[in-house]
């Protein structure tokens, strides 16, 4: 999977991310969002090979571009027959997110990407269109913290796993009011919190990796962006738990269906019997193989974001692989236009 498909998938995330930055501080995150959807779509349907979406664009609203269920890549078309053999391709299902952190473009503000992450067909959990708690740490502690446990007991036992003070300790934590007693829990501990509006996938991911001074990420975020986190950090070999959350009343902030009861008769619905467990990296991303690959749209802690200059723009991108256990950072030089050739006379 990851010859076939591992430059090209950077290239999908590559492109939305260009066509995102173009929108960037202009105060329009639907739009910059739309463009991203369309961008990654037309250049996933150029790849030769047969996807399928399982988080996408909104299971509950009519996304017209890679809603979940949509079949995406070349041998999918109405006429593949007539150019490829698609009974000889693997199917894949992939889980994208064009824009993470669309109010973080619109603004101008660091850290959103264009995500995405595939595996086999049923090897990326299809979670509903709610929140999840979560919590994401370096692999030196993976296994040693968890969920269940309160913010103070992980983040002794993250001191001793890093063999570092709990004051050296940075928690990534969304500013939320439902995150009030959580921030107030970490401070007391003695641990530093940064606080971020969106974007939570780059944050889960930085834990994966040294020197990015990001050591957990703690607290409740969408469900859907829950599993490309688990993607990348299954592959980074990190720890990552998530939880989902179906009682508005814990949410507080944002919609999250009717009632806590319509919102477990849906997960019932689902085949989602305990709709407490705890999910760990593997059960959320179960694959033999998953790929992710995310590209920068404004800079964050992990990739610069995209950089345009006269006919052209620079990217950054990421494509981690659970196959080749590899992180690779890609930096792009995409030209719009062609240069000029100057004709040198003697």
């Amino acid at each position: 999977m990851e010859n076939t498909l591992g430059l090209e998938i950077i290239e999908v995330v590559e492109q939305a991310a260009i066509a995102s930055a173009k929108w960037m501080g202009k105060g329009e995150k639907n739009t910059a969002d739309q463009v991203a959807v369309e961008a990654m779509r037309e250049r996933m349907n150029k790849i030769y090979m047969r996807g399928r979406i399982v988080i996408g664009e909104g299971e509950r609203d009519d996304a017209p571009m890679l809603y979940i269920g949509e079949e995406v890549g070349i041998c999918t078309q109405p006429d593949a027959k007539s150019f490829c053999n698609p009974d000889e391709l693997i199917e894949i299902d992939i889980a994208v997110d064009p824009c993470e952190g669309t109010n973080l473009v619109a603004y101008g503000q660091p850290g959103s990407m264009a995500v995405l992450a595939i595996s086999e067909k049923g090897g990326l959990f299809a979670a509903p269109d709610f929140y999840m708690k979560k919590l994401a740490a370096p692999p030196a502690a993976k296994g040693k913290v968890d969920i269940n446990k309160s913010a103070t007991e992980n983040l002794k036992i993250l001191s001793e796993a890093l063999e570092r003070g709990i004051d050296e300790l940075v928690v990534v934590v969304m500013k939320r009011d439902r995150h009030n007693d959580l921030i107030k829990e970490i401070r007391e501990a003695g641990a530093r919190v940064q606080l971020i509006s969106d974007g939570d996938v780059g944050a889960a991911i930085s834990c994966g990796f040294a020197g990015t001074n990001i050591h957990a990420l703690m607290g409740i975020g969408a469900a859907p962006e829950g599993v490309i986190s688990a993607a990348a950090m299954r592959a980074l070999g990190g720890h990552f738990q998530g939880q989902l959350i179906y009682d508005p009343e814990v949410v507080k902030t944002g919609l999250i269906g009717e009632s806590k009861q319509a919102n477990l008769d849906r997960l019932k619905s689902m085949g989602i019997n305990d709709p407490d467990k705890v999910y760990d990296a593997h059960e959320l991303a179960s694959g033999n193989t998953v790929l992710f690959a995310a590209s920068g749209i404004t800079t964050g802690n992990l990739m610069q974001g995209v950089r345009f200059f006269k006919g052209g723009a620079r990217t950054q991108s990421l494509v981690i692989s659970s196959q080749s256990k590899t992180a690779r950072f890609v930096d792009t030089i995409h030209m719009f236009e062609q240069p000029k050739i100057v004709q040198l006379h003697s």
